[in-house]
């Protein structure tokens, strides 16, 4: 008895150091199979972390102890203590650029690399499933793709040569819808588009998640977009050359993409022409692992007229369409997703949005960043996608400064007048 009181008294303390997110991953894994799917299915991950700004944190923590005034308390670094060890468990940012984990396997890739053998009879399945990804589907495929890029060539080509009419517009439309379908069945894509009430309209701009280079594929299967983006060498710049022959595309030179006035100029005149195709925008700037939508970048927003949001959510138990760029190049990753069994994606059409009167480009940005999020069922982040490369910014780290500042300076106003009135007295 005695034992176990003590066993209980230790318990206990070892409970009041340990943070509380912590503990509810103790009793996750401590739960039965059940209530663990449950709860796996609700949280994006093993940390429960908490709703809600530093600053109403803060206030709350410092209210439960009673702190009178606004100075530093040493026990605040308790706080910032629980957000470094949140981050080192479950890092919110960098494993959004790597695959996002399977619960099963699915005779792939291994979810888990050091478990190599489970049994003879799951060993045949996946060397009859190798068989038929790489010596039936992939040599199917790899025709099927050329086809479409060859067509894609000559088609556009051929009608760049046309006087600029209707018929012209009307030709290159089918020429890049045939094209794109093709290569859709190259990649064995089973695509469903949802709300296609909604879908981009001539002289607005379609903004979507990226996941991967495929997602121009996946959204022109459903109708025509001018491209965005910086002219290339080799057999993409022959492509683009072609594609602009027959179709307004808006392609940059390397110089002039870093002309960020220039750039917007050029895509402002396209919208400003009623008659031409809705541009194709990924704000991300970078490819995200399709679990979460990170922060959009403000200049697709400065531009001006209407924006059509579009949601994209690739189911990865078939197939991971992610694009690891720092992991593999173009043509592997290509490989890769053309030996898979087939990329299953959903496609959602937002109602165009357009910015409110009082609201600048950032918060019309992550206006339109959370109903995306919100409709493909993705986390919404505030991080910048160049984290992937690059380190943080100073920006960052000053901002967390300036917030915790401001609950001191707050709760310094707050207890001010009753300092002044006992004073007085």
């Amino acid at each position: 008895m005695i034992y176990a009181q003590i066993k209980t008294v230790r318990l206990n303390a070892v409970l009041f150091f340990v943070p509380s997110s912590l503990v509810s991953t103790v009793s996750l894994l401590n739960s039965g199979p059940a209530e663990l799917f449950l709860k796996l299915s609700d949280d994006p991950g093993i940390i429960e972390r908490a709703e809600g700004s530093m600053e109403e944190e803060m206030e709350q923590l410092r209210r439960s102890r009673s702190l009178e005034g606004g100075e530093f308390a040493l026990s605040d670094a308790l706080y910032f203590c629980k957000k470094g060890l949140e981050s080192i468990v479950d890092d919110q940012v960098t494993q959004r650029f790597s695959s996002e984990e399977l619960a099963s396997w699915n005779l792939l890739t291994r979810t888990n690399q050091n478990f190599r053998y489970i049994s003879l009879r799951l060993t045949i399945f996946w060397g009859i499933g190798v068989f038929v990804r790489y010596c039936v589907l992939f040599p199917l495929r790899i025709t099927l793709a050329i086809i479409g890029l060859s067509w894609l060539v000559i088609g556009t080509t051929l009608v760049g040569f046309l006087p600029e009419n209707s018929v012209k517009y009307w030709l290159s439309e089918v020429v890049h819808l045939t094209c794109y379908r093709i290569c859709a069945r190259a990649l064995s894509a089973t695509i469903r588009y949802h709300n296609k009430e909604n879908r981009p309209q001539k002289g607005g701009i379609c903004v979507a998640n990226h996941t991967t280079p495929i997602d121009v594929v996946i959204l022109a299967n459903d109708g025509c977009y001018a491209m965005v983006g910086q002219i290339h060498g080799g057999l993409m710049g022959v492509i683009q050359r072609s594609m602009v022959r027959s179709c307004p595309h808006v392609w940059f030179e390397r110089s002039e993409m870093k002309d960020r006035h220039a750039v917007t100029s050029r895509l402002r005149a396209h919208v400003a022409a009623k008659t031409k195709l809705p541009i194709l925008i990924f704000p991300e700037g970078t490819c995200i692992n399709n679990t979460s939508v990170m922060m959009f970048k403000k200049g697709s927003f400065e531009i001006g007229g209407t924006i059509h949001p579009v949601a994209i959510k690739y189911d990865p138990r078939l197939g991971d369409a992610f694009w690891n760029s720092s992991k593999y190049n173009m043509v592997s990753y290509l490989l890769r997703t053309m030996t898979s069994w087939a990329i299953v994606v959903n496609v959602w059409y937002l109602p165009p949005m357009t910015i409110q009167d009082g609201e600048d480009a950032v918060q019309f940005a992550n206006r339109v960043k959370s109903a995306v999020a919100c409709r493909g069922g993705l986390l919404d982040l505030a991080w910048d996608g160049s984290l992937k490369r690059g380190k943080v910014k100073d920006a960052y780290k000053e901002e967390q400064q300036k917030m915790y500042s401001r609950v001191i300076v707050r709760q310094n106003s707050i207890s001010l007048p009753g300092l002044n009135s006992s004073s007085h007295r």
